[in-house]
């Protein structure tokens, strides 16, 4: 069964493809003690990859609510799928692209929009909307500015050519993430909700099918090389990054939408990590089948290609489809006409076995139930890191001085993660398909219209948001993980959309490490607790380990993405109109983050606590990430996002933003500074101090606090909202003019040019990148 030219396979090989000792006796005795061939050990190292197998995180996974009243499919699927009602349903799912985009990353980046875009479209859903989430580390590292520079024109490359508009998305930098960036894509599309398709091989005789486009050698090793930490040579591994076409894509997809309003297609899988060998698999086996595979049959584009290549490949833009009998010339026929590849490659059998021939001859023949179930599962040690109780100790420095509120702010609103993404961002087109609501830099998060199959609007608009502060994952693990999922949500309230659904890239370090184990541990059940708090259930995500570079292991990153719905959402929308004119033809309102009009009334809902800890002040003091994660009261979390949505959608809150990095005094500025085009607005600021250091009145990042303005003959109504919903409020101060002025306690702290400030925030990443 062995080709002459193919090397040993010996216990040695094995473990250079990833197998640990262990792993390689499981596998014989799967084969009754007889030596695999070299693509069926190719098989088993990718399976059972971690990447694949999910073998360190699936006893800590089971811990996440799934399920819903709105929940059409969680996770299992290539993504999820929530109902929005009246037959609409909504697919989406957030997938990681960190090794390759590393190594090559405009590639990496653009593959992983390609790959998250058909997780979505495989469902049957045409995607809407994209989002990304993006983790550098320190500006000057070696590679960063180009490592930067490269993941954003890969990202827009791919996106902008499939004409998917981008409505959001995060950037931060951290030097923990110096040798280990972290590129995460996010996708959502719209469907019919009884017209969902999934990943099944089923029907003893139907056959296989593989379409889009032809197989190369790109991309080999990529799930292998995806569970493994980088080390010194790490840019020699660019052969296993896949090389991207979204033209070809975007011609996949119509296809694909084309073949779905039948009912030709039994089921259908994305050829993603892995390929052909993972697709085939996890489809025969959710289906309890079997497949024959004819290898030399697959479409190729090199020559001289192999079964072993040809199995693990990770060529992009290539699907696997079980086709409905006497239907397999009439899919060929639409490919065709897409100018696509489209081919019968096997069948579907009763065998439960893969047999997969080369020319007529067996070169792979393993059993697919036992193998799958077999995946190892790991229930690895944990121990809570040493370090944590040091940094959640570490003291204070002295409080700021009042003269030095202006020099520190200035630093704040320049520093990466602070600093206006509007570089990164006008690289991606948001407004493609004309359905947009609320874009990039408009609001805490972006929202699109919902159109029916002929163009008509349903009246339904769907919001979306991503967020993690890796910094207080650091500090609390389970509580930093907490605060991603209410973050997320609160995004959400601030443009008046109720969260549906979440999904997650859970991005920790190497989980051979008890420490690291410890904290995906933790964060999981902290996952658990919000969205139970919260109930809103995670329905799709993925799990990205080995993030580690020469030991370094990167912060703890559980990466959320939260959809909300707003209904009644009709009629032409503007949210950056001066008055309310334009929103008063919507029945259920939305709102951006910046100051609409002058003589609103700025308010602060939530309360205020002495909180320092991870804030991007303190390590602009100290140069560390310290200190205790602040505290999340995930009761107050859920009266104060009820309240906001409901103030948003009555139309008498006219912006609403967030507090996050850099606290209560940038995110007021932020709102100022409005949409990137022309100067934004002045206002002026009074604040009360208490008992609160100043340092912490003006940049503590305690959670559960929004910004909001509202006309002055609406401030009577917010105070009735608020205690209805028992959420603490205060006014701190008025919007207008063209300069921005702080006093606390009476005592003036800023008085600056708002355009001025406008500049040095919106500049400061392009600058630093030069």
């Amino acid at each position: 069964m062995s080709a002459a030219h193919e090397p040993a396979v010996t216990e040695s090989l094995a473990l250079e493809l990833g197998l640990s000792k262990d792993e390689w006796q499981v596998l014989l005795r799967l084969l009754d003690g007889r030596l695999p061939t070299y693509p069926e050990l190719g098989v088993f190292s990718a399976m059972w990859s971690e990447h694949c197998s999910y073998k360190s995180s699936r006893v800590h996974l089971k811990n996440l609510p799934t399920e819903g009243p709105r929940v059409l499919q969680g996770p299992g699927e290539n993504a999820g799928v929530v109902d929005i009602g009246d037959g609409w349903a909504v697919a989406f799912k957030m997938e990681s692209h960190n090794h390759p985009s590393f190594i090559e990353p405009y590639q990496g980046a653009a593959t992983g929009v390609g790959g998250i875009l058909r997780d979505v479209f495989t469902m049957g859903a045409r995607p809407l909307a994209n989002l990304n989430s993006l983790r550098f580390g320190e500006i000057d590292a070696p590679r960063m500015k180009g490592l930067v520079k490269g993941v954003a024109a890969g990202i827009s490359g791919y996106g902008n050519c499939m004409g998917i508009p981008m409505l959001g998305g995060d950037a931060a930098f951290d030097a923990s993430y110096n040798g280990n960036i972290l590129v995460n894509a996010f996708t959502l599309g719209v469907l019919r909700s009884d017209k969902i398709f999934k990943g099944f091989a089923s029907g003893i005789g139907n056959k296989m099918m593989y379409i889009g486009s032809k197989t190369g050698r790109d991309g080999i090793h990529g799930a292998s090389m995806a569970s493994a930490e980088f080390g010194e040579g790490s840019e020699e591994k660019r052969p296993t990054v896949q090389v991207g076409d979204p033209f070809t894509e975007k011609l996949l997809l119509e296809a694909c939408l084309e073949i779905f309003q039948t009912d030709w297609v039994i089921g259908i899988q994305d050829m993603g990590a892995a390929g052909l060998t993972s697709s085939s698999f996890e489809m025969a086996s959710r289906a309890g089948t079997g497949l024959e595979i004819r290898l030399d049959q697959v479409p190729m584009r090199e020559e001289g290609m192999t079964p072993f290549e040809l199995m693990l490949s990770e060529s992009q833009e290539r699907m696997l489809l079980v086709a409905r009998p006497g239907c397999e010339e009439k899919i060929v026929a639409v490919l065709h006409k897409w100018g696509l590849d489209a081919c019968v490659v096997g069948e579907v059998t009763d065998s439960g076995r893969f047999i997969g021939s080369w020319h007529g001859e067996p070169v792979i023949n393993l059993p697919i139930q036992p193998l799958v179930d077999a995946a190892p599962k790991y229930d690895r040690p944990r121990q809570r890191p040493g370090y944590l109780d040091a940094v959640n100790a570490a003291p204070l420095p002295t409080d700021l001085k009042p003269a030095e509120v202006e020099r520190t702010l200035r630093q704040l609103l320049q520093a990466p993660t602070v600093a206006s993404k509007r570089w990164i961002f006008e690289q991606y087109d948001g407004t493609v398909r004309s359905n947009t609501l609320l874009g990039m830099g408009r609001g805490d998060a972006g929202i699109i219209r919902v159109k029916d199959e002929t163009g008509q609007d349903t009246g339904k608009a769907v919001a979306m948001s991503s967020d993690c502060n890796s910094r207080f994952c650091y500090l609390d693990p389970f509580w930093g993980a907490a605060h991603a999922v209410a973050e997320a949500c609160r995004n959400l309230a601030c443009v008046g959309a109720e969260p549906i659904g979440l999904t997650d890239c859970l991005n920790y370090g190497n989980p051979e490490k008890p420490e690291n184990m410890w904290t995906f541990e933790q964060g999981c059940l902290g996952i658990r607790q919000a969205c139970l708090a919260l109930d809103v259930p995670i329905v799709s995500g993925n799990v990205s380990l080995y993030n580690d570079t020469e030991g370094q292991s990167i912060f703890p990153t559980p990466m959320i993405a939260a959809v909300g719905l707003v209904e009644d959402c009709a009629g032409p929308v503007a949210v950056d109109a001066p008055d309310a004119t334009a929103l008063s033809k919507v029945g259920n309102r939305i709102c951006g983050s910046a100051f609409r009009a002058a003589h609103d009334g700025i308010f602060l809902l939530g309360e205020t606590r002495e909180e320092l800890g991870g804030s991007e002040y303190l390590k602009l003091r100290t140069g560390k990430v310290q200190g205790a994660c602040p505290e999340l009261r995930l009761d107050e979390e859920l009266r104060l996002q009820a309240c906001v949505r409901e103030g948003v959608r009555l139309g008498l809150i006219r912006s609403a933003h967030d507090t996050s990095e850099g606290g209560l005094l940038v995110t007021a500025l932020e709102s100022a500074f409005g949409a990137d085009e022309g100067e934004g607005m002045g206002c002026q600021l009074m604040l009360t101090k208490g008992a609160l250091r100043l340092d912490s009145l003006l940049f503590g990042e305690t959670a559960g606090r929004i910004v909001v303005s509202v006309a002055a003959e609406g401030e009577g109504s917010l105070a009735t909202l608020c205690a209805t919903h028992r959420v603490p409020f205060a006014k701190i101060g008025t919007t207008g003019g063209a300069r921005i002025t702080l006093a606390v306690d009476g005592q003036p702290l800023l008085d600056a040019d708002a355009a001025d400030l406008k500049a040095v925030h919106g500049e400061a990443l392009e600058k630093s990148l030069a």
